[in-house]
């Protein structure tokens, strides 16, 4: 007798999975906050490894280990993502320079304190790389949304730096009259150093970088 041929709904029946075939992990259950951080996270590494133009919600999803929409629920979009990075870096920045830096007495060597600054600068570079990497990647090499925000940071900056230029400039009696483009000068410089550190950092130790700006600094003032 002709066996009976297999029904339409037989034949499209999904076949059991063969010896060895892996299923995707789940991720493990988080709080939002929590894994709000952890894509974050994720997001951050990409761009300190390899710049904004490697981020997407599907890297971002594949670093954390969960799948897209995980990323999607807690970031509507990807300028969403890059936006609530941005934010959280900046705070970290801040604070970190908040607790490094030495606050002048009324008194203080304007040199000193300049330099000072230079090495609490640095400091935070050391404790954080990753999330300096961000801040000191050139404004070209950053999306729209993101370099429009950096900027305006770093405008803020040299708003504050200028105060204590003048400051310094005034007590110390320099015949310097552009003072705004000294202001530029330095953060150009500090931020380059920076960029060397990170590149380099034995080669371009925090302590380097501090003692050839104290020795510049002492020469001006001859």
């Amino acid at each position: 007798m002709t066996p009976p041929k297999e029904t339409k709904a037989r034949r499209s029946a999904p076949k059991p999975a063969e010896a060895g075939e892996l299923k995707r992990p789940y991720a493990p259950r988080m709080p939002p906050e929590e894994r709000r951080e952890q894509l974050l996270d994720a997001a951050l590494k990409l761009v300190a490894e390899r710049g904004y133009e490697s981020v997407s919600m599907e890297g971002v999803a594949r670093g954390a280990g969960v799948t897209k929409p995980v990323v999607y629920d807690l970031f509507g979009s990807l300028a969403d993502l890059l936006e609530a990075l941005l934010e959280r870096e900046e705070e970290r920045c801040l604070m970190q320079l908040a607790e490094l830096t030495p606050v002048p007495s009324p008194d203080a060597d304007p040199a000193q304190v300049l330099v000072d600054g230079l090495d609490a600068f640095m400091r935070a570079i050391e404790a954080r790389p990753d999330t300096w990497k961000l801040s000191l990647m050139p404004v070209e090499a950053m999306p729209g949304i993101v370099r429009e925000r950096v900027e305006r940071e770093r405008n803020r900056i040299a708003d504050q730096l200028e105060t204590v230029v003048r400051w310094g400039v005034g007590r110390l009696e320099i015949p310097i009259e552009d003072v705004e483009l000294l202001v530029d000068t330095i953060i150009t410089l500090a931020n380059e150093g920076g960029r060397m550190h990170l590149a380099d950092p034995e080669r371009y130790s925090r302590e380097r970088i501090t003692a050839f700006t104290a020795s510049l600094l002492a020469s001006v003032r001859r």
